[in-house]
């Protein structure tokens, strides 16, 4: 629900009490500091989830055995937290090891397995190591096809990172019956106006504004943006998402004013809901900026509002400018 402030106390609570009644070297408490470390994950708290991860996959280890199941899902999840981070070379061992422990104790068609392959993906698609990641992805959605059903859940996330996979290489036309299937699964399996359903049609627009087809893309933008207000709320981070993507749609067909409106909302939601710190708020703080530029460049600062977050950061470009 992304109500990180009013989840902490209860997972601070519930790992105090593991901690005290089963010990600090139970299975269960290394649950306990693997699900706090994951909403810090979440918040971009990296260097205070760090080492709750670390002490989970330690206990898992120890109590559970290098090779059991869950001691693969301290190994990804430190991983995940490592790839956040840009910590390449230090994710990768911790992937292919949890994949290799998958393999080897759940199976090479486990839907587990199939989550160690897509995360690996994932991790080769951040690095650019496209040849890597394709046949990894692929065979992720082998298996979730198999083992789940064609029209399952998890086989539209499958879809949906190959799609993206594909869309980071350019293969426009590979990525969009993929996409597009995705989003039928979800709309079908999960409803028309499920969350997942709205990052679906989020990830569809993109693609198509990637391509310049722009009538196609701003539709489901704002159905996505619906969505998510809808259901998640004004404030959700998933909706700063979608308000930053719809802003940069917009920013490229110049349409300026409803771009700088949407800019504005969703960094105030970034600023007060994961923190100045947190990586998407860095990445919408460059895009406002990269596009107040233009703004500037173009002589066109008469169709931005007087909202302060805009002027603040239009007087530093002016002043910058005029050196």
């Amino acid at each position: 629900m992304g109500r990180y402030t009013d989840a902490e106390p209860l997972y601070a609570r519930s790992l105090e009490i593991s901690e005290a009644q089963l010990g600090p070297d139970h299975p269960s408490t290394a649950t306990s500091l693997n699900n706090l470390a994951l909403l810090y994950d979440s918040m971009g708290r990296y260097t205070d989830a760090e080492p709750l991860y670390a002490r989970s996959l330690e206990i898992s280890e120890a109590q559970l055995g290098p090779d059991h199941p869950s001691t693969a899902t301290s190994l990804n999840n430190l991983a995940g937290l490592y790839d956040s981070m840009g910590r390449y070379t230090d994710a990768e061992p911790l992937y292919a090891r949890s994949l290799e422990i998958s393999e080897a104790q759940l199976g090479p068609d486990h839907p587990s397995t199939a989550t160690s392959l897509n995360n690996l993906a994932l991790l080769y698609d951040s690095m650019g190591r496209y040849t890597d990641a394709e046949p990894l992805y692929a065979r992720s959605l082998e298996i979730s096809e198999a083992q789940l059903g064609p029209d399952h859940p998890s086989t539209a996330t499958s879809l949906n990172n190959l799609a993206l996979l594909y869309r980071s290489m350019g293969r426009y036309t590979d990525a969009e019956p993929l996409y597009a299937r995705s989003l039928e699964i979800s709309e079908a399996q999960l409803g028309p106006d499920h969350p997942s359903t709205a990052t679906s049609l989020n990830n569809l627009a993109g693609l198509y504004r990637s391509m310049g087809r722009y009538t196609d893309a701003e539709p489901l933008y704002a159905r996505s943006l619906e969505i998510s207000e809808a259901q998640l709320g004004p404030d959700h981070p998933s909706t700063a998402i979608s308000l930053h993507n719809f802003a940069y749609f917009y920013g490229q067909m110049e349409r300026y004013s409803e771009a700088e409106k949407m800019y504005v909302r969703a960094l105030i939601i970034a600023q007060n809901v994961l923190g100045q710190d947190h990586p998407h708020t860095t990445i919408f703080i460059k895009n406002f900026v990269s596009f107040l530029q233009k703004i500037v460049e173009t002589n066109q600062t008469q169709q931005l509002s007087e909202h302060p977050l805009t002027q603040t950061i239009l007087k530093n470009l002016l002043s910058n400018s005029s050196e």
